[in-house]
């Protein structure tokens, strides 16, 4: 008998005249452990000893554990074993144990799933005893992950150094970095592979700059490969438009997926697919939420095929839902190649006092009457409700002081309206239309129609003042 503690896995050697015992299993003429613990030879029946008293863990000792926890910057580990000791017994206190990313391996490590995942069964040792148990990999080269699966297919690790990944998945080729013990699936010096005290490749950099949650990946529930297809969980938004970002989206063709921008917080998923569903068949849409629910005026339409998603910008692209003007573009065109927003030609001209009961056609036509009529901005507040004040695009151009004679002072929905030219009167003093201050590059009636804007939200705030008292 020996007190070496064994982990699954583990060969303990040829069946010839052997008989697998107690957590012991043959295969191809080998026997293999099935449990943590001590080899027990009983007349030529190995087993695996996991019977003993309590034991508490001390400084120095050298333990086996698994990982059962993983955050950005620490982690925490269930354990088995205490080697070179028998007892299998542990206090409440002792079961779980922590580490932080700076005691798994001697390279920067930005989280610490780049090293460890759940599952993967590790060696250690024990830095601090109490009040809590914590450990620490650095310590040896026997220090490490000893076992650790793959979490795309749920196959077994195989090592395989390849720049800095030193792990490969032999069903689905997933390449990635364990902090390895020298004897991780009982091989031999393969702590080098670990590459300590090295920089990280700007391959393996761009990877890690995805972020945790970009790396993640997920068990898939068909382990196999036999040739046949595989069919993985396809994550949905929930028709609410309830999303904020979890689950792996759908891959789509270039073109095909779509940015939909500048939302009124009323479009929820469905609607969003309505609204596209008449330019092409949808793979995917979503309306992106905050943690309560709340939509955060964003979106995304994944379209079949490329034209679909043109006929959809075409279409859609600087359009007005609910008072707000929506923005289409592609979701992966380059920020330099994305369409810029084209402005109306024109005189610009401020229009102010404008009744709330107006509507854009009303004003429009007002104007109709002695110009043509580019382009229309009819300020609006948070709730999309349209501001006393708008910025109308006629032309032509020289035209603009003749229409401003004309139009100022006309009466619209019972109030008579003010027109000047946008540009009049621009400051340069800093604070009010200059180069710096709230009011940086703003005309004069720019600058008085949020004055006008300003006050009316103050006197809407005033209540009505209580009767003084004769007493």
């Amino acid at each position: 008998m020996t007190t070496e503690i064994i982990t699954p896995g583990a060969d303990l050697g040829t069946s010839e005249n052997k008989t697998p015992g107690a957590g012991v299993i043959e295969q191809n003429g080998r026997l293999v452990a099935t449990l943590v613990g001590t080899v027990n030879d009983n007349e030529g029946v190995i087993s695996i000893g996991t019977e003993g008293g309590i034991i508490r863990p001390e400084v120095g000792d050298t333990v086996i554990a698994v990982v059962s926890r993983i955050n950005e910057k620490n982690g925490e580990a269930t354990l088995l074993a205490i080697c070179d000791k028998p007892e299998r017994g542990f206090l409440p206190d002792d079961q779980f144990v922590q580490f932080h990313v700076t005691d798994i391996c001697d390279r920067y490590l930005h989280h610490v799933g780049d090293a460890l995942r759940r599952r993967d069964l590790i060696r250690a040792t024990v830095s601090q005893a109490e009040p809590i148990v914590k450990i620490t990999m650095k310590k040896g080269d026997q220090n490490g992950v000893l076992w650790a699966l793959c979490p795309s297919c749920g196959d077994v690790f195989e090592a395989d150094g390849d720049g800095d990944w030193n792990v490969r998945c032999p069903t689905c080729d997933e390449q990635t970095f364990r902090a390895l013990a020298d004897d991780y699936l009982g091989g031999e010096g393969l702590a080098a592979l670990n590459k300590s005290g090295k920089r990280w490749s700007p391959a393996a950099e761009k990877v890690f700059a995805r972020g945790s949650s970009g790396r993640a990946t997920f068990i898939a529930a068909d382990v196999r490969n036999d040739g046949r297809e595989r069919n993985y969980f396809r994550f949905e938004s929930d028709g609410g438009g309830r999303g904020g970002g979890g689950g792996r989206r759908n891959q789509h063709s270039p073109g095909c997926r779509l940015f939909v921008g500048g939302l009124p917080f009323s479009v929820d998923t469905e609607s969003l697919r309505k609204m596209f569903s008449a330019h092409g068949d949808i793979n995917d849409c979503i309306v992106i939420s905050d943690e309560t629910g709340k939509s955060k005026g964003f979106g995304f339409v994944t379209f079949e095929a490329k034209e679909h998603a043109d006929s959809a910008i075409k279409a859609l692209d600087r359009s007005k839902v609910d008072g707000r003007r929506i923005g289409v573009r592609d979701s992966d065109a380059p920020r330099d190649k994305k369409p810029e927003r084209k402005h109306a030609q024109g005189a610009r001209l401020y229009v102010g006092n404008l009744p709330f009961k107006a509507n854009e056609d009303e004003l429009k036509a007002l104007f109709s009457e002695h110009c043509k009529v580019t382009g229309l901005d009819w300020t609006r507040d948070k709730a999309g409700q349209p501001k006393a004040f708008a910025f109308i695009t006629i032309q032509p151009e020289s035209d603009a002081a003749a229409v401003i004679e004309k139009v100022n002072g006309s009466e619209l929905k019972g109030r008579k309206i003010r027109v000047d030219s946008a540009n009049s009167g621009r400051s340069k003093k800093p604070g009010k239309g200059g180069d710096s201050g709230a009011g940086a590059g703003k005309s004069a009636r720019e600058l008085r129609a949020i004055q006008e804007e300003n006050s009316d939200q103050k006197k809407r705030k005033r209540g009505p003042r209580k009767p003084r008292s004769n007493d």
